[in-house]
């Protein structure tokens, strides 16, 4: 009998495992997201929705988005040493959607993230300028 117990249980946890790994590899496959280089804003929460590239050529002109945006990567090169100062209120105006104020949001190099909220205009400029 306990040879019995000891195959039911070796049996029990191959199964467990098998069922771990499963779960696990699925998981991480939803989550994956592929980064496009350069800066993109995209629609939607996590990298979702409609993707918006960036034009990192207008520096220091201010830029409306085509759609409000939630989320951005800023995978720009190291050399290319620039930031992006996002806003959520038209024509680059810093404050809330629903009050001025000087609310806005910062994006560095190699960055990616959530907005607190919709991002509406942006402007980009050099590292210390």
């Amino acid at each position: 009998m306990v040879t019995r117990t000891k195959k039911w249980v070796g049996v029990a946890t191959t199964v467990g495992a098998a069922a771990l790994l499963a779960l696990g590899g699925s998981a991480q496959a939803a989550s994956a997201t592929t980064f496009l280089p350069g800066a993109h804003f995209y629609a939607g929460t996590g990298l979702t929705g409609r993707d918006m590239p960036a034009d990192l050529s207008k520096v220091g002109e201010c830029q409306t988005l085509p759609q409000s945006a939630w989320s951005n990567t800023n995978l720009t090169s190291l050399t290319a040493s620039q930031d992006i100062d996002v806003y959520f209120r038209p024509n680059c105006q810093p404050g809330t959607p629903s009050e001025e104020g000087d609310i806005y949001f910062v994006t560095g190099t190699f960055n990616q993230g959530d907005f607190p909220y919709p991002a509406v205009s942006y402007r980009v400029h050099a590292i210390g300028k």
